[in-house]
This record gives C-alpha cells, structure tokens and sequence, in this order.
C-alpha cells in the first residue's frame, strides 16, 4: 500500500481522514509541521495531503520544504477558503492538485489515485530514460581516436571502484560526458547524479549550494535547504571546474572529503554522507598550486585517478565521425533533410585547430545545418572565420593562356582549373563559370575522352 502523509492542524480533520483513508492506503497524521517533514524523510511517503493555513507555517513554505526534501512526494493541497489564488500559487510551486473543504472523500480518493497513478508513470520514464542512457552510451562518444579510446578504457577500469576521479581537459573537449559515463555504468547508476558548476556561481553562495542551510541561518533563509552534498547521498557529486572554487571553501570540501560528515550552515548538528566524488578543471592545477590559488593536500585528495580528455586538435580523425553524429542531430531537431557533408567542405573541417574543441564543432554544424540548401553541407555553409582567406579569391586567379590557344583550349584551362580551385566542386565550379550543372558535367566527360580527366 501507498504511505500517504496528511499535516493539518485541526484534529478533528486528521482524526476524519486517517478514517477514512486507512482502508485503502497507510496514513501517518500530525499537526505538526517539523514532524511532517521528519515522516516525509523517514516513512518513504509518496503523497502528502497539506493544509494551507498551519497556524504559524504557510502551507507554500511547508510545499518548498516538502520539495527540497523529496522532489519525488506528490502534494495536494487543502484548504477551507477555495482561494483560487493560493491554490494557483501551491501549484506553480509543485503541488499536483488542489481541494477545498469540506472535503468529498470519495472524490479525494480518487484524486489520490490519479496522483499515484501519474506518479507511477513518471518513475517508469524516469527509469526507462535512465535504461536508454545507459545502453546507448557509446552514442555519447563519437570516437575511433586512440587517445579516447584510452580514456574509455580507464572508464571501464574505475567505474565500480569509490575512487575519486580528476577529469581534466580543455573547455569544451566533454569532461561532464565523461564524469555521466563514470556514473551511468557504476554500481551507482540507480542513484542519483548531482552536477554544479564551481565557476558559475558566486563564490559567498556556492557554500551554501553544496552545504546546505538551516532555516534562519542567514537573512533570506526562510526555509531548510539541502545541499548538494546531501542530494548526492547514495549516488555521485559531479564538481566541475573545481580549480575556480575559493581557496577557503577548499578547505572544507577537503575536510568533507576526508571524514565524509557535512554541517548545514546555520546548524550545530553534523550527519553522514555518502557519495562518490568526480571533480573537473580546465586549469593546471600544480600551476594553480604555486600560485597559491589550490590546496595541495585537496589536489591528492581529488587527483587519486586523473582521466586527460584530449582536445579535438590531437586526435582530428574523430572530426568525421563526430560531424555524421552532430549532422544526423541537428537534422532531426531542425526537421530538415541534411544528410551529409562535401569533401571540400570536411576538408576544412579537418585543417580547423578548435580552440573550443568538440563543442565549437558541434556550433559549426547546427549552424551549417539550418543553413544548407539542400541536402549536403558546403563550404559556404561554414563560418567565414573558419574557411581559409584563399577560398573567397576566384577572380583573382591567373591561368596561363598564349595567343594562338583556341577558344576551346582556353575554355577547358579555365573550367580545369576552376574545378581544381574548388576541390571537384562542381555545384559551386559550374556556379561560378555561369553554366548549367549539365553543361559542366558534359564538357568534363569530353575532356574524359581526350584523355585529360
């Protein structure tokens, strides 16, 4: 049976409900709101049934709490005013429904399994989701490199082993898709995976998002917050660019590290955490280290296994690979029938040195992509930065024509070398020489038969 929790602070109401409720789900009831959320975190409740008006709690602050503590709990809200306006706000918030008294039971009951009903549904999706992921992981890393193959290879070594991980690599190269990986092949892949990025977010604030806080712990802390620490009990904490977090902030994430305990902020009371730590950095953390901006004994902490991601420049023979998967991607999302690449334009492609690695190309071509005009990617569908300056010159180009030449002699040096100057494009040759396709393709065929090409 499903654990249903009701939190209201008139007995009578409870006393009505567990009655009427009990035959069909196990009830827990109470008035008051510290319990509540103390059954919501120990008794595996799945719905809640809350008043909005709790004395000296507002059932939104109660619903906030709720959701920070299970985001999984769905919540009805209650209340005797059918105030339109609360119960548009209590669902704005994450409430699944509303009701007003009194209460129709037989109507409530219903509702209620609705509610389980829709719950149900989301868990399979959610684990259908996670199922997919997992098997089609390899799709994630479009790859025949050796350097790649290398970093899977460690993957596959340490991913059921708690070991902290050290990812490092140039922005964009897919440090986060590594650390996913680590996780969705692990022992702790049914877990959840939480993920925060040091860098982007202030540094008087990124305590708090890790630790947590108490309510009243600062002005603005109208309500108990976990942390990231605490969301990732059981499963992995992915801190990406952790060379960027404040050195005294460092200090306490060592110590974390090390006795595997968190204090909230605002609280006297310590608890354990279990978690598997993968961090992440763009930096040269031993740089960092001389520097004096990164703790040395934190580093080893971190650095216990270290995956290098490659940057794209080192390992190009992943370029064609990678631009099947993006073209193939951006098709689909764009609902277009881009299908492939010309050799001239993947040409580029390979010569380009992608100073913002895998992610600068996958940019290339959704915009090569929304911009093609047919079927195929051309080398004016690319970014101009990225093409060299001698392919815009055409009319510029000298070819060697004597007096006596014949017309026909002069025009087949001319389509030769125009053809040759866009590497066999013959789309873009013919455009640019101001003939049909056709009557390119049939002069070439002649020159074919004199032996020429």
């Amino acid at each position: 049976m499903h654990n249903i929790l009701v939190v209201d602070d008139e007995i009578s109401i409870l006393t009505a409900l567990r009655f009427a409720l009990e035959d069909h789900f196990n009830v827990y009831v109470t008035a008051d709101v510290p319990e509540g959320l103390e059954i919501i975190e120990t008794k595996n409740i799945d719905l809640v049934l809350l008043d909005q008006y709790l004395g000296d709690y507002r059932g939104i602050d109660v619903l906030n709490n709720i959701k920070s503590i299970a985001p999984r709990v769905l919540v009805i809200a209650m209340t005797a005013y059918g105030s339109i306006e609360n119960s548009i706000e209590a669902i704005q918030r994450g409430a699944y429904h509303y009701i007003t008294k009194p209460l129709d039971i037989n109507g409530l009951i219903s509702l209620i399994n609705k509610a389980l009903e829709y719950q149900s549904l989301s868990d399979e999706v959610e684990d259908l989701t996670r199922k997919i992921n997992e098997s089609n992981l390899d799709l994630k890393f479009v790859s025949s490199s050796n350097a790649m193959n290398e970093v899977f290879k460690m993957i596959d070594r340490i991913k059921n082993v708690d070991i902290n991980v050290l990812i490092s690599g140039e922005s964009g190269t897919g440090k986060e898709l590594i650390a996913r990986a680590i996780h969705n092949t692990s022992k702790r892949r049914g877990k959840v995976l939480e993920i925060i990025n040091c860098a982007a977010i202030p540094h008087n604030l990124l305590e708090s998002e890790l630790f947590g806080y108490e309510k009243g712990a600062f002005t603005g802390a109208n309500s108990k917050y976990k942390g990231k620490f605490e969301l990732a009990h059981g499963g992995t904490l992915f801190l990406d660019e952790i060379g960027d977090m404040d050195i005294q902030l460092q200090a306490k994430l060592l110590r974390v590290i090390q006795e595997k305990t968190i204090t909230p902020l605002g609280s006297e009371k310590s608890f354990p955490v279990d978690f598997r730590l993968i961090a992440a950095t763009n930096l040269n953390l031993p740089e960092e280290i001389k520097s004096g901006n990164f703790r040395e004994d934190l580093f080893f902490r971190l650095n216990v296994v270290n995956i290098e991601v490659p940057p794209l420049r080192y390992r190009k023979e992943d370029i064609p690979a990678l631009t099947k998967h993006f073209i193939n991607m951006y098709s689909k999302s764009f609902n277009k029938e881009v299908s492939r690449i010309s050799r001239s334009a993947i040409n580029i492609l390979e010569n380009h040195d992608y100073p913002g690695n895998v992610r600068e190309l996958q940019n290339i071509i959704e915009r090569a992509v929304a911009l093609a005009e047919g079927n195929v990617i051309e080398i004016q569908d690319l970014p101009k930065e990225i093409i060299p300056n001698t392919q815009f010159v055409s009319t510029n180009e000298n070819i060697s024509i004597s007096v006596g030449d014949t017309l026909e002699s002069a025009e087949k040096k001319l389509i030769l070398a125009t053809l040759d100057y866009y590497q066999n494009n013959k789309r873009k040759t013919a455009q640019t020489l101001g003939m049909s396709e056709r009557h390119l393709y049939n002069k070439l065929n002649q020159y074919e038969g004199e032996g020429e090409k």
